[in-house]
């Protein structure tokens, strides 16, 4: 094994989805949502009691930072779970970075216009963090999330359960899954491409495509460095040509105190949330203001 790299926090923010520059611009969409959802904030204070029973802050602190390395250095682990590969690393996930992607996830759909759909499938769906924000903004959508991890799995349906969702995640490798395709559906992936290997992205592409011409809405979420993604430019040529947009956002931080007190213990101090996105509305499916 070769020398450490030295990781600066933005150079880590720029791979895991925030910023920590020290000017930003405050979008409209924020400035008109600055309180938080208050089954949001019931959701934060469930999840210190979740994941802080039996570790320290200390110990989550240092475990969110050597997660955050693992999306730097050790990218090729990825797909074999390394993200996940022990309890401190588990509850750091899930006590940062899934509030983060549901942040994100909630500023991009408020930017897009809410896409209203009737079921929502949430493809890696992780703790269901991402899906959650999709499902709290179509509130008559359910929701299925899709991923290989059982831990995953489990606390994702802890999170519907938290966050009065209806739906459930279930155990599926997301690019075996069968991907249903009508109007009213909206297809999900957020954080989960980029784990992929090459022919798993290239089986799921096309699969995707199809969805969408079918009346499916589409919605991929990605963190904003293009170094860690070279597969970016043909997945966002082929929306484009599918007659979908793809965006880079730029949000402020509005993290609860919980999630600051993490990101100073791990050495972190995001100020800004950061994204790309792929957007298909599908074919008579969800609506997106033009730019």
């Amino acid at each position: 094994m070769g020398s450490p790299v030295i990781l600066d926090d933005g150079w880590i923010a720029s791979c895991v989805g925030f910023y920590c520059g020290k000017n930003y611009a405050v979008t409209k969409f924020l400035m008109a949502h600055d309180s938080p959802d208050p089954r949001f904030s019931a959701w934060i204070a469930a999840l210190d009691e979740r994941h802080l029973a039996t570790l320290t802050l200390p110990e989550v602190g240092r475990a969110l930072r050597a997660l955050s390395s693992c999306y730097v250095e050790r990218r090729s682990r990825l797909a074999e779970g390394a993200a996940l590969d022990g309890a401190g690393k588990r509850a750091a996930f899930a006590l940062f970075y899934a509030p983060l992607h549901f942040q994100t996830t909630a500023h991009i759909l408020g930017e897009l216009g809410a896409p209203q759909v009737r079921e929502i499938v949430d493809l890696g769906c992780g703790t269901g963090a991402a899906g959650s924000a999709w499902a709290l903004a179509a509130p008559s959508a359910r929701i299925t999330g899709l991923d290989r991890s059982a831990w995953a799995i489990a606390e994702a349906n802890w999170t519907y359960r938290q966050l009065g969702i209806r739906g459930r995640a279930v155990r599926q490798d997301l690019v075996r899954a069968p991907l249903p395709a009508r109007r009213g559906l909206g297809i999900l992936a957020a954080y989960a491409v980029n784990e992929l290997d090459d022919t798993a992205r290239a089986t799921l592409l096309p699969r995707l495509l199809d969805a969408a011409a079918r009346g499916t809405v589409l919605l991929v979420v990605e963190p904003i460095a293009r170094r860690l993604a070279p597969w970016w430019a043909a997945w966002e040529s082929a929306f484009l040509n599918a007659g979908g947009r793809a965006d880079e956002w730029r949000f402020p931080s509005r993290l609860p105190d919980r999630q600051r007190q993490l990101a100073k213990s791990a050495g972190l101090n995001p100020q800004e949330l950061t994204a790309r996105s792929l957007f298909l509305p599908g074919r008579g499916g969800g609506t997106a203001d033009p730019r």
